[in-house]
């Protein structure tokens, strides 16, 4: 359904009218300073932080900036020794992930990942999430969350402990 047929923002579903992604959740940019970052987000777009937390593992500062529909979260590796870190020196600051809420994790991530593809496991905002390999999505990463309970993530097989 597309928005001139009536599917409401962030509801699209594929030709069976089977529904994979629910909404956008967020967009993660990684930073090097997440006050610099917050002069033009806050500063010259407007947008109004609605939540920050800072984790042991990966050792990052995350922060949410309500952008209606979805977050901006601008992610701070706080250990120069990072993966996280690693990607930030090489690539620089930008796009670092897209997240989308889905009904199933499971079908979602086994519809969006390359056959045989090791899949990221990660958590944010009290949910476990799995990211797909970028080489999936035209070098994007994507992040599907939506898990009922953190114990869900223990029955899915192939998951790697990660960012």
């Amino acid at each position: 359904m597309d928005r001139a047929a009536g599917a409401t923002r962030g509801e699209r579903g594929d030709p069976d009218g089977v529904t994979l992604l629910r909404r956008l959740d967020h967009v993660a940019v990684l930073v090097r300073d997440t006050a610099a970052a917050l002069e033009f987000y806050s500063g010259r777009l407007g947008l109004e932080v609605s939540s920050a937390e800072e984790l042991a593992s990966p050792h990052v500062r995350l922060t949410y900036l309500d952008a209606g529909n979805a977050y901006i979260q601008l992610v701070e590796p706080l250990d120069g020794d990072s993966q996280l870190a690693a990607w930030l020196d090489e690539h620089g600051e930008g796009l670092h992930h897209v997240c989308f809420g889905v009904d199933d994790v499971r079908e979602a991530v086994a519809t969006l990942s390359d056959p045989g593809a090791p899949l990221v496991l990660g958590s944010g905002r009290g949910r476990p999430s799995a990211f797909v390999t970028a080489s999936a999505a035209n070098g994007v990463r994507i992040e599907c969350t939506g898990f009922d309970r953190a114990e869900d993530v223990d029955a899915l097989p192939g998951f790697l402990s990660g960012p």
